[in-house]
């Protein structure tokens, strides 16, 4: 028997998360590759003026841009009635109130980090947070050198979560070095002990893949706002901020 495959675009093609979702579709047996597009077009992407047409066929779409381009692209898809899938980061209110305006017409994937992981730890910080009074509580994290909002959307995420059950300061610290894909540390200091929560991402891999998890689940959910404590089912660990 065939099984149904999800026909998706990529946005921000030619950046290194775009090339790498490229990649997942391709290799995935649930995906069709529908097309992928950006500002720069070259070998194999178009530019981003043609997006209208290759829409009329597509299932879903998965961004990896900027914050301006993925407020835009997520007008158009509500447009097209196309659901989104948006990786970028940096969002300032404007361009939020923008996003979850779409989302009242299409599905709109809204994540800081597409690592199912990273998610889970979200509800683990908070979690922590909660049962341990007392303790001091630091935000750390790490990007390679080209990454431009500092703190990062996964550092704010955790630091949102952790005040929903926490009242004292907690400070978040940014470094930019290297090539480091990705590392967040939350660390609860009290007396006589320490607890650390960490992720390493090793690759963009995985968060490529949890884009195009989250594309397949996505197109069949009805217009609305989701991220992964949805697909994931934690809204029980408190709502998303």
């Amino acid at each position: 028997m065939r099984v149904s495959q999800t026909s998706l675009i990529v946005l921000g093609a030619a950046g290194k998360m775009g090339a790498k979702v490229t990649e997942h579709i391709k290799n995935s047996p649930a995906c069709v590759f529908a097309g992928a597009f950006d500002i720069a077009p070259g070998p194999g992407i178009q530019a981003s003026g043609r997006l209208k047409t290759a829409l009329k066929k597509a299932d879903a779409v998965i961004e990896f841009t900027a914050p301006a381009a993925a407020a835009a692209y997520a007008h158009i898809c509500a447009e097209f009635k196309k659901p989104i899938v948006i990786g970028a980061t940096g969002f300032n209110k404007a361009q939020l109130t923008a996003i979850k305006n779409s989302s009242k017409t299409i599905p709109v994937f809204l994540s800081p980090n597409m690592s199912p992981a990273v998610n889970l730890t979200f509800a683990v910080a908070r979690l922590i947070a909660e049962k341990l009074g007392g303790f001091d509580i630091h935000i750390s994290e790490t990007h390679h050198k080209h990454k431009k909002d500092a703190p990062s959307g996964t550092a704010l995420k955790y630091l949102a979560h952790i005040k929903e059950v926490y009242d004292g300061p907690v400070p978040v610290t940014s470094i930019r070095a290297g090539d480091i894909v990705g590392e967040h540390s939350i660390l609860y200091a009290g007396p006589y002990e320490r607890v650390e929560l960490i992720h390493r991402a090793h690759s963009r891999d995985v968060f490529a893949q949890g884009a195009v998890r989250a594309a397949l689940w996505l197109a069949a959910r009805k217009p609305g706002l989701y991220d992964y404590f949805d697909l994931l089912g934690l809204k029980k660990f408190g709502e998303n901020p």
